[in-house]
């Protein structure tokens, strides 16, 4: 009998242990080591790019600072390009993903988001001169692609016999190609390629979005706390004001920004 006690109280231990480790949970294991490591695409101006001092900048740095200190410790920033973001929080090699992604049914298998702190749908900038005036007229023509992006999935079904030129980040790679005319298009975010074209008088956005994404902070899957805690962040990055504030920070004083939903 004092054996089978003495079993059931080891059992009893382990289970106690198992379960405060997961209780711990992500905030903890990040408070603990001090330091919280968010990747994030410096890929385009005006979501994430570096500085003349090659300090990362941006709309998506400027929230994951903010969140950092939310959680009370410095913030490591992580250049992650498109097709790694996801594979990179499963592996562990970063905390948090405040990377322009869109929160995908496909993505959300592996990763888990939070509610959007941004909204941008799929646009398409041609050099003014191609003639393109259509997804038809993309036909024969070289198109800018983020490798593993949503839009690189939709040109290949709407635009099959355009030939595809892939990036791993739209800038500086992308938006050379454009500037150096050896590409007639890309497709990005209209985040990225509305600034571009105010910037650039050789390239047109072509009308209409393709998509309307909601742009989501990602987390690995595992921590269902962690990922209402995020919620609760953007609920409260929403309704404070800093969205607008910074929104127009990045894209002028008389942008509009999508409208947001906070959850809390």
């Amino acid at each position: 009998m004092k054996n089978l006690i003495a079993k059931f109280a080891g059992l009893a231990l382990a289970v106690g242990l198992a379960t405060g480790a997961a209780q711990a949970g992500k905030i903890d294991e990040i408070r603990e080591r001090g330091t919280v490591r968010i990747g994030v695409s410096l890929g385009g101006e005006p979501i994430g790019f570096r500085d003349a001092q090659n300090n990362p900048v941006g709309y998506d740095v400027d929230v994951a600072t903010m969140l950092a200190e939310k959680l009370g410790v410095p913030v490591e920033f992580v250049d992650v390009s498109g097709d790694a973001r996801i594979s990179m929080l499963v592996s562990g090699q970063i905390d948090i993903a405040v990377a322009n992604t869109s929160a995908t049914l496909e993505r959300a298998k592996s990763v888990d988001f939070s509610i959007p702190y941004n909204r941008a749908g799929l646009r398409i900038i041609v050099q003014k001169d191609a003639g393109i005036t259509s997804l038809e007229g993309l036909a024969g023509k070289k198109i800018v692609v983020g490798r593993g992006s949503t839009g690189e999935t939709f040109i290949k079904k709407a635009a099959p016999q355009a030939e595809l030129v892939y990036t791993d980040n739209f800038s500086p790679e992308g938006v050379l190609l454009l500037q150096q005319k050896r590409v007639d298009a890309a497709i990005e975010d209209s985040s990225l390629l509305d600034y571009l074209a105010t910037k650039n008088e050789n390239l047109v956005t072509l009308p209409g979005l393709h998509s309307n994404d909601p742009i989501g902070i990602a987390v690995a899957k595992g921590d269902e706390g962690f990922v209402r805690w995020i919620d609760m962040f953007v609920s409260d990055y929403i309704q404070s004001g800093a969205y607008e504030t910074n929104y127009k920070k990045w894209w002028g004083e008389s942008a509009n920004p999508p409208a947001l939903t906070p959850l809390w």
